[in-house]
């Protein structure tokens, strides 16, 4: 006699990540991924060098124009370094965070049709950032030897650190966005804006010791951001950091991480049918 099974679908619960579900379908995050990378750079003339040239550039308007002619201070460093070891992070941030709370209109027609963890669509796109920042950072190392940077080598395992709590710093608000923009296209205006003013908020070209005001600094420490910039800075500063600012803003991290999880996953159900 054959064997009957009985099979039980039922909904996820409330606020489980399901973490494993990413892991078993890996291979899609990496077709994601590596298709967004290739259609970013298709049909353009310098392909992967635009993701050396944005932050070159802008590192030379900082320079030129803030670090010179404002006069401001860099902890200890060149103007250069200081603003470029702040960009690196800060693109991977912005440009993860824009794509992630697009990824789910632009995706919105295979969302439709089939079933796989919808989490994969803004990870990927934080992946893609991954991509520019490997770039981006060799150029990095390259402005360290032509300033002639001393690095504290016993701090150098800050940098993976810094970039961990990039990405953790991201995938939270992409994630929260990216379910928000799903549901109330408004926020496809919001999102530039708010980046924009967030760049002003977070210490990438001005030191957080430029602040006269405390109460100010508390401010800037809630951006997640603070702290992988200012912990990325380490092996080069001969500047200390707050570390009272540092637990602030690793602690305003990890509750974007967990509110912008729960929201999606909570949300996740009707994409298909709003989309």
């Amino acid at each position: 006699m054959q064997e009957l099974h009985t099979f039980e679908i039922k909904p996820k619960k409330a606020f489980a990540f399901n973490f494993k579900e990413l892991v078993d379908y890996s291979e899609l995050l990496y077709f994601f991924a590596w298709r967004d990378i290739k259609v970013k750079y298709k049909q353009t003339v310098l392909g992967f060098l635009w993701a050396v040239l944005q932050p070159l550039l802008l590192m030379l308007i900082f320079t030129f124009f803030i670090g010179r002619a404002m006069q401001v201070s860099s902890d200890g460093m060149d103007y250069a370094v200081f603003a470029y070891s702040g960009l690196v992070l800060w693109l991977v941030f912005s440009s993860g965070v824009t794509n992630a709370a697009n990824s789910m209109v632009t995706n919105a027609a295979i969302i439709k049709k089939i079933y796989f963890p919808r989490l994969i669509i803004p990870v990927s796109a934080v992946v893609v950032a991954l991509f520019d920042f490997i770039m981006a950072f060799v150029i990095f190392i390259v402005i360290l030897l032509i300033f002639a940077t001393p690095i504290n080598l016993s701090l150098i395992y800050w940098w993976p650190l810094a970039l961990l709590l990039t990405i953790v710093g991201t995938i939270g608000p992409g994630c929260l966005l990216a379910a928000l923009n799903i549901k109330y296209r408004d926020f496809r205006y919001v999102v530039p804006f708010l980046i924009q003013a967030l760049l002003f908020l977070t210490p990438v070209i001005y030191p957080v010791s430029s602040i006269s005001q405390v109460w100010l600094r508390y401010v800037v420490a809630l951006n997640p951001m603070y702290a992988a910039i200012s912990v990325f800075r380490l092996p080069l500063s001969t500047v200390a950091p707050d570390w009272t600012l540092l637990v602030i803003s690793l602690s305003s991290g990890v509750l974007f991480f967990i509110i912008g999880l729960a929201y999606f996953r909570r949300t996740e159900n009707y994409f298909a049918d709003i989309a």
